[in-house]
């Protein structure tokens, strides 16, 4: 199959499961084989896309020019192409998790759900394999309106509130902010392609470049950087496999891939570098690596400190931007990896334990471990990743974001990670170590009680992820190391 045609037909194989959940919404076992196959074959056509290009670049393919300059294209290139390795892959996993989920914990609405997902997966692949901005906006739309019944999905007063402000929040800041910076960068330049270097070089000076960088900063709210966070920890009312793939993996990933693609293909390291203009989004990245962490430690809402948690981590991926070096970048590029697995095996956990016995507060988890060994194992696996221990993956992404503060001059942005995993290990181990070291109270169980085989095997695989990643971080950093390189495309 060719490289344009898998482009295609990974956007489109998700829509095959929409079609399906709306035809056979009260044949379930049909209605998610039909589901489980979709994401099969969209991770498939992914890796036919991987065997054709590997970490090469493609021209751009024209599926309609909107008007001279502005068109809806899409191409490969290798961050995009490991957003939707990371995407496609989890959403096998999530599926599996979801269907054990939403049926332990007898949750209404199933086809509904699991359409509205298959949506959001389809606008996914959009958003990964944009060959300039005006598509990825049109998807990143596309995603957040395709996500927001699935916060909302309990119908709850609770649950509409968070939708709103979720909705409320993402739509406000990419129309008032990232597409004035849209408009105002094809005004300057006459095109928005992603281009190897950049493409404001030579065509915005002074004060315009910081500026426009800040209005894409916070116009990509899906990057929850400060102030412009709270729709995270507001949706955490939707049900785990939304929090596990949506809101760890697709929805916020999807927002510091857009941070990255506009630091590298639209401002180029190199120009931000000369300029200085990212230094101030460097210092905000890294207030908010600090703030939410220390937010987290007082949440006793296991799903709210995980939320918390996720804003600190991807400041990480923005802050690798801002430091205008190539290390930085890849460490940011790397760790959409390394956190999307460490991420969707902790909330996975979460969920099991709310499906197996209904807890939500860390409070009232003490002694669980004893009741749910592996489900705790695996939250503490993912957790050390999240740390960045090795031998676990999430401590690659940490070592080249030192390396890439080393090489900008910025010694003290090497204690601020210091700092974080240090606060890292402050909100997480906690949480396994009164699991299990101290007794259960009264009443509650001691003997071994596992949710589900279906809720609890997905983490237990993504918890081996984080560790096999460990080994096959140079793999994945020579795969995204063209990103950093100034040059042309190479037609495939």
């Amino acid at each position: 199959m060719d490289t344009t045609t898998a482009i295609f037909a990974a956007m489109l194989m998700p829509l095959v499961a929409l079609g399906g959940n709306m035809a056979f919404a009260h044949r379930e076992n049909l209605r998610d084989g039909l589901t489980f196959a979709s994401a099969l074959g969209t991770f498939g056509f992914v890796l036919v896309i991987l065997c054709n290009v590997g970490n090469g670049t493609t021209e751009a393919v024209t599926l309609l020019t909107v008007f001279p300059g502005i068109d809806i294209a899409f191409n490969v290139e290798p961050l995009g192409l490991l957003f939707a390795i990371v995407a496609s892959g989890l959403w096998i996993l999530t599926h599996i998790y979801g269907v054990g989920y939403m049926r332990g914990n007898n949750e209404k609405h199933h086809a509904r759900f699991f359409a509205c997902f298959a949506v959001a997966i389809s606008s996914v692949m959009g958003i990964a394999f944009s060959s300039n901005m005006f598509t990825l906006f049109l998807f990143y739309e596309i995603l957040t309106v395709s996500t927001y019944p699935l916060v909302a999905h309990k119908g709850t007063p609770e649950a509409i509130r968070g939708a709103r402000t979720y909705l409320a929040i993402l739509i406000g800041t990419s129309i008032a902010l990232q597409l004035t910076a849209v408009i105002w960068t094809f005004v300057l330049t006459g095109t928005l392609d992603f281009t190897q270097g950049g493409i404001l070089a030579g065509k915005a000076t002074g004060w315009v470049v910081p500026v426009l960088l800040g209005l894409y900063a916070f116009g990509i709210g899906k990057a929850a950087l400060m102030p412009f966070h709270k729709w995270l920890p507001a949706a955490m009312v939707a049900p785990t496999p939304v929090s596990a793939l949506l809101h760890a993996v697709a929805v916020v990933k999807a927002g510091v891939f857009t941070m990255l693609k506009v630091g590298v293909y639209i401002f180029g390291i190199d120009f931000l570098a000369q300029t200085g203009a990212s230094e101030w989004l460097m210092w905000l990245a890294a207030y908010s690596i600090i703030a939410a962490s220390v937010v987290a430690m007082y949440q006793d809402n296991l799903k709210k400190r995980l939320a918390y948690s996720t804003i600190s981590q991807l400041s990480y991926i923005t802050l690798g931007m801002a430091l205008a070096s190539s290390a930085g970048a890849l460490g940011g590029g790397l760790h959409i990896a390394m956190h999307a697995m460490g991420k969707i095996t902790l909330f996975m956990c979460a969920g099991a334990i709310y499906v197996r016995y209904h807890k939500t507060e860390i409070s009232d988890m003490v002694g669980l471990g004893r009741a749910m060994p592996i489900t705790f194992i695996a939250f503490l696996i993912g957790a050390l990743s999240i740390i960045g221990l090795p031998p676990l993956g999430g401590s690659w992404p940490k070592f080249l974001l030192m390396i890439g503060a080393l090489d900008s001059g910025y010694i003290i942005i090497i204690a601020v990670l210091a700092l974080s995993s240090l606060l890292n290990v402050a909100y997480l181990i906690p949480i396994v170590a009164r699991a299990f070291f101290l007794p259960a109270p009264e009443g509650q169980p001691n003997t071994y009680g596992e949710a589900p085989l279906l809720v609890w095997l997905p983490p237990a695989l993504t918890a081996a992820g984080c560790v096999i990643l460990f080994f096959y971080a140079g793999v994945l950093q020579d795969f995204l190391a063209p990103i950093v390189t100034t040059g042309g495309y190479d037609a495939q």
